[in-house]
């Protein structure tokens, strides 16, 4: 089968800009057995933002010098206990939390924050979806705030569009918990509407208060339902998801890593 490779305009631009951050960024992308979006997220990064990517094998010690850990989606080991429930005793989740307390930046993508929360580097649960069925639509997204690396670059109020592609997206968790992420403004982004409200049709999958993506209180680990690498083209309807990677390497531009 022939295949090409065309540099679309679009993509020089998003290496342009990226080349005028300054910053030579280090990331690792990990592969769990049913890991499917690994190699989007890899493409996104090397493709469109010009970056320097390292594929990460789940049962190896993390080694190496990074300044983000990305965990993609999927179905981790098919998700047949919980999702992210086994993954998160992978080898490599042993060097991914040493990590991530030592500063580092780990980002979690759908299958990647059920991993987050599983592994108990993000508070609450992924459940399943309130509709009982798996969805795959775009969604509007709110940025809530923007003090953390990963919505840096961003504005508060901003709005994003991005697809969510998932059956166990339902963010859960209790009163207390709640009160907390609050408290400390770890919710960054919420589902919305086209007009930026967080209503109860806006909400895709039954997030408590349309919670789409949170961070912990050190701010360094992100994880988020919806798919940013799948949002970094106009071929493939928005160039959204692209604004967060670009927070991300803007953030580290500026940051001094633990690991360098």
């Amino acid at each position: 089968m022939l295949s090409f490779r065309i540099d679309k305009p679009e993509r020089l631009l998003l290496r342009t800009q990226h080349s005028a951050l300054g910053t030579d960024m280090r990331w690792g992308v990990i592969t769990f057995p049913g890991s499917c979006d690994d190699h989007d997220v890899i493409d996104c990064l090397k493709t469109d933002l010009g970056q320097k990517v390292k594929v990460l094998w789940h049962k190896d010690e993390l080694a190496g010098n990074f300044d983000c850990i990305v965990l993609p989606g999927g179905f981790s080991y098919g998700d047949y206990l919980r999702c992210g429930a086994m993954a998160r005793f992978s080898p490599i989740m042993r060097g991914v939390m040493k990590f991530a307390q030592s500063g580092g930046l780990v980002l979690g993508v759908c299958n990647g924050f059920q991993i987050l929360c599983e592994s108990g580097l993000l508070p609450g649960a992924l459940v399943r979806n309130t509709g009982l069925r798996f969805i795959c639509q775009p969604v509007h997204l709110r940025v809530e705030e923007t003090d953390a690396p990963f919505t840096s670059n961003l504005k508060k109020g901003q709005l994003l569009r991005m697809p969510v592609k998932h059956g166990e997206g339902c963010y859960y968790a209790d009163a207390k918990t709640l009160e907390s992420l609050r408290k400390n403004r770890q919710i960054l982004l919420r589902y919305v509407d086209a007009k930026g409200k967080p209503t109860a049709t806006a909400n895709p999958n039954g997030s408590v208060e349309n919670i789409a993506g949170i961070c912990n209180r050190a701010r360094n680990v992100f994880g988020l339902m919806p798919h940013p690498e799948d949002a970094c083209s106009a071929l493939l309807g928005s160039e959204d998801g692209a604004k967060l990677f670009m927070s991300i390497a803007a953030a580290c531009a500026v940051r001094v890593s633990p690991h360098a």
